[in-house]
């Protein structure tokens, strides 16, 4: 069963409505489905509601209640693809990002939800002076990434008879509007790695891309996503903070080379998804 826009139900649910997952969500509204999404901020469900996207007030992790399990039951209940777009917390333990998601590795199975499109990042990739394909990191339930053990709950896997599958996109560094790079090392002394080279991607192409995967219905892949431009991080993140005013940061003059290059090839050839801002420097403008 495909997704289709005339489906009076809910068919795909955007589980994170954040500063990816509402623009993505509406988006894919405009594109004639129907669409439910979660926050865990009360205030925000008139937003989602305003936007016609049906909204659910969920939180996952250590205040996961019996209350929340129901509404993640609910949301996946009818849904046919959900997008996973829930990223790690900032200082949590290793193994967390796993407990986070179990629960809903779980719902997913238990209401057989047909696809998942899971948002993670390239940052699974060790820090090598050389190009990263996706083949370079492994998902699976013992790996050393805690991302990639996570990758591992929704890995792309045969699901079912209709030989549906779920697909996993590794963003770059994500940038845009209320994100511009500009503001990210600005007025910072002794930073590393001044001649490494730089993976972003803007916001408009991390929600025309994920679009462009459910559209397509491009199940059942490992994607990394990222501008094709890879600028020398000192000079980008110095015409970055200067272009805002700010105070550029100040690099280790000693820094050897290195840091790896995230190589987009395979979803640029699978969906021919033209990038909106693959030029970096161009790009700022669009902050």
């Amino acid at each position: 069963m495909s997704n289709s826009p005339l489906t009076p139900h809910p068919t795909i649910a955007v589980l994170g409505c954040g500063w990816l997952g509402l623009p993505l969500a509406k988006a894919l509204v405009a594109e004639g489905y129907s669409v439910a999404g979660t926050t865990t901020t009360p205030t925000r469900v008139l937003t989602l509601r305003d936007a016609s996207i049906r909204p659910y007030l969920l939180s996952l992790g250590g205040k996961f209640t019996a209350t929340d399990r129901d509404t993640l039951h609910t949301l996946l209940s009818g849904t046919e693809t959900l997008v996973l777009n829930v990223p790690p917390r900032r200082g949590t333990t290793t193994g967390s990002y796993v407990d986070l998601l179990r629960p809903v590795a779980q719902a997913v199975s238990t209401c057989q939800v047909k696809q998942v499109l899971f948002v993670s990042s390239t940052s699974v990739y060790a820090d090598e002076p050389r190009a990263m394909r996706e083949t370079d990191a492994q998902a699976s339930p013992d790996a050393a990434s805690d991302i990639l053990r996570a990758e591992d709950l929704f890995a792309p896997q045969t699901n079912g008879q209709d030989q549906e599958r779920n697909t996993v996109v590794r963003l770059g560094g994500l940038f845009g509007p209320q994100r511009p790079p500009g503001r990210f090392l600005a007025g910072r002394h002794d930073v590393a790695q001044a001649s490494a080279p730089v993976n972003l991607i803007h916001l408009a192409d991390c929600v025309g891309l994920l679009s462009a995967i459910i559209r397509k219905q491009a199940w059942g892949y490992t994607f990394n996503a990222c501008a094709l431009s890879h600028p020398v991080r000192s000079d980008f993140y110095s015409k970055a903070a200067r272009q805002l005013g700010l105070k550029p940061p100040g690099f280790r003059l000693d820094d050897s080379l290195g840091g790896k290059i995230i190589d987009s090839t395979l979803i640029r050839q699978t969906l021919d998804y033209h990038f909106q801002h693959d030029d970096l420097e161009a790009a700022l403008t669009a902050c």
